[in-house]
């Protein structure tokens, strides 16, 4: 039942309170907007319409509403930002930076679509780079000259722009492939605030775009202004941190780098005060660079030739001693040649190939290269350890060249000693080779060498040539335990025999053999040390040259007349001992060792008739004596002609086919004549 009405102010004034205690209850609960068209329904009598107080209440309940709603949305707004910014604040890696913005922006906005752009500052201009939402890839791929389209203004002008229409928004400027981009993406409503470092620094465009017509609302825009002035700043710190990480990395790797080279430094120097070798040197190089490395010495760099062997010639792996030099035919000598001559000329090591090439000095003398192998580029810091390594193997090889000049000294005074003082105390003898190495009580031979023309354009070898040589001699001697020295202008070794008959005594042939193959031996070696011919001539062996000092001088001359001899047949670059020179050898010893002769010559065919009872010797003497007729000879003998053909078919087998040559049937004949004699004789 319905009150009666009641009009009197102090009724209106009831109601009124009545009415503003409704629309604080409904602000209490937060009601919808619609809610507040009838508030009288809430109290117990309605309200006349048109009342004043009760309009003015609602009125005021409205804005109380609006305005705590905006500040509802606006806390949310701030605890999405700085829970953003809390987010941003700890991805480090700048991909995940960039797509948490774009994905948080989308969020923010409630878009269907955030992207960003970043400047290029190369290119002038600014490039898609990274998006949430995007379905076209011509979109995702798009770059916008500045001033062109929305993003374009934005990153030229640092001020945000929003359109509710972009397609027919005439304030851009449209180019045809921002359009066909945004509209293959579908993107009508469009928001863009520039990412700012400091007032004016535009380093990008922060977007957010929807596919339908929006007006997006200051408070929207500031809302993203804000966020995007929070993630440039994420973005540069996400930068400093992504430098900074590289540059303590590079300061990781040059300490590392220092640290190397200090450990290289102290190791070489730790090799150069106890002594070590150049085989440690590149054995330290290879450990540290990581790749071959070899040590090559040479007297001339281009030639082929071995090195000296003392030290290896390689370090990490085995090297063959030629180094690289000559070996390779596609690399010229005169290319490595310029290689070797343009580190000597710079003090550097430089690039030939895949090798690079520090050449070894000392006061302008080249003493050889260093060669690293297998780096086509080398850093800085590996290029100095190489040089500083080249420095520390000169330094080894002036100290190696010292101790084997005095030793060389030794060895050379010690051999002029036996070779011109027959008297000298075996037992002082004995104490001064075992200085060098050397024992003198085993058998050994002298030997001659001599350097023949090689070079076409010389009729002699040079003085350079005639070092070589020496240089060779002295070191073949040291190798092998003998003694080198100069005389006559050539050099003079004296070297122990090897062999399975060098334990001969004292008047026994029991080393016959060993003085031709040292003989040879030692011509092949000089000559490849030398790179030309080198003629030996050996003398016979020597029992023991510290109980007997004058025979190494009474041996000297035979070896001087076979080198001699060895000339003058034409047979340039051979070594050999008289034992090698037939019936010369018989003129050239002093011991004019007849029966040792006749044993080279016949001693086959001896052993033979002494075996078998047969007379190869007899008919050999009746050959030869007859003119070399087999049908004489048979007439002398006594026996069919077909006996004296199988008996010197016999021979043949056993003295070699070219038994009957000129200069073996000499050799021949004059050994059966001085068997005969010694027969007669009784010898």
């Amino acid at each position: 039942m319905q009150r009666p009405t009641d009009n009197s102010p102090e009724s209106l004034d009831r109601d009124a309170e009545a009415a503003c205690l409704g629309y604080l209850e409904l602000l209490t609960r937060g009601a919808p907007a619609e809610a507040y068209d009838g508030p009288a329904a809430h109290s117990a009598d309605p309200l006349p319409p048109g009342t004043v107080p009760a309009e003015r209440g609602r009125q005021l309940a409205l804005r109380i509403r609006a305005e705590l709603e905006g500040r509802r949305r606006r806390e949310a707004e701030l605890t999405a930002l700085f829970e953003t910014v809390h987010d941003l604040a700890g991805l480090r890696d700048l991909d995940d930076v960039l797509q948490a913005i774009v994905q948080r922006a989308r969020r923010l906005l409630g878009t269907e679509v955030a992207y960003m752009t970043l400047n290029d500052s190369e290119r002038g201009d600014t490039y898609m780079r990274v998006t949430a939402g995007s379905v076209s890839a011509r979109f995702q791929q798009l770059r916008l000259g500045m001033g062109d389209g929305l993003g374009g203004l934005v990153a030229q002008t640092a001020r945000p722009y929003a359109t509710q229409n972009y397609p027919r928004d005439a304030r851009f400027q449209h180019t045809d492939t921002i359009d066909r981009a945004v509209g293959e993406e579908g993107l009508i409503a469009i928001l863009g605030v520039p990412l700012l470092l400091g007032a004016r620094e535009v380093i990008g465009v922060l977007y957010a775009a929807d596919r339908r017509e929006r007006v997006f609302e200051p408070e929207q825009i500031a809302l993203l202004r804000s966020f995007a002035a929070h993630a440039a700043v994420a973005l540069d710190n996400t930068r400093l941190l992504t430098e900074t990480t590289q540059a303590l990395a590079g300061l990781r790797a040059v300490n590392e780098t220092i640290r190397r080279a200090s450990d290289v430094h102290d190791r070489l120097t730790e090799l150069v005060l106890r002594g070590g070798g150049v085989d440690e040197v590149t054995r330290v190089l290879a450990e540290v660079l990581g790749r071959r490395v070899e040590f090559t010495e040479r007297v001339r760099f281009g030639e082929r030739g071995e090195s000296d062997g003392s030290e290896g010639s390689g370090g990490g792996e085995a090297g063959d001693g030629t180094g690289e030099f000559g070996r390779d035919g596609a690399r010229t000598d005169s290319a490595w040649t310029s290689a070797v001559e343009r580190s000597r000329r710079d003090g550097h090591a430089v690039r030939e190939g895949d090798t690079w090439v520090a050449a070894v000095t000392a006061g302008g003398e080249l003493l050889g290269a260093l060669l690293l192998h297998g780096h086509a580029e080398l850093a800085p810091v590996d290029q100095r350890t190489l040089e500083r390594a080249a420095m520390v193997t000169s330094l080894l090889q002036l100290a190696r060249r010292s101790a084997g000049e005095a030793e060389q000294r030794v060895r050379g005074e010690l051999l002029d000693d036996l070779l011109d003082a027959a008297h000298r105390d075996p037992h002082l003898l004995r104490d001064r080779a075992a200085r060098v190495n050397a024992d003198l009580d085993v058998p050994h031979t002298v030997l001659a060498a001599r350097l023949d023309a090689f070079r076409e354009a010389a009729s002699a070898p040079d003085e350079a040539d005639r070092q070589r040589l020496w240089s060779a001699a002295t070191h073949l001697a040291a190798t092998r335990h003998g003694l080198a020295a100069t005389r006559d202008g050539g050099p003079v070794l004296l070297l122990p025999l090897e062999g399975p008959h060098v334990q001969s005594v004292e008047g026994t042939h029991g080393g016959e053999g060993a003085a031709s193959r040292t003989a040879r031996q030692v011509a092949a070696e000089l000559g490849r040390a030398v790179g030309g011919p080198v003629t030996v001539g050996a003398s016979a062996p020597v029992p023991s040259p510290a109980a007997h000092p004058g025979s190494v001088a009474a041996a000297y001359p035979e070896a001087r007349r076979c080198l001699e001899v060895l000339s003058l047949l034409g047979r340039r670059g051979e070594g050999a001992a008289a034992e090698d020179l037939g019936f010369l050898g018989l003129l050239l010893t002093q011991t004019r060792d007849v029966g040792g002769f006749v044993r080279r010559t016949l001693g086959p065919a001896l052993d033979y008739d002494e075996r078998r009872g047969t007379e190869l010797v007899a008919t050999l003497d009746a050959y030869f004596a007859s003119g070399m007729s087999p049908v004489r000879a048979k007439d002398v003998l006594h026996v069919h002609v077909n006996t004296v053909a199988q008996r010197l078919e016999r021979v043949g087998r056993l003295l070699g086919d070219d038994w009957q040559a000129p200069h073996r049937a000499l050799e021949i004949q004059l050994a059966l004549r001085l068997h005969r004699l010694t027969g007669a004789l009784g010898g």
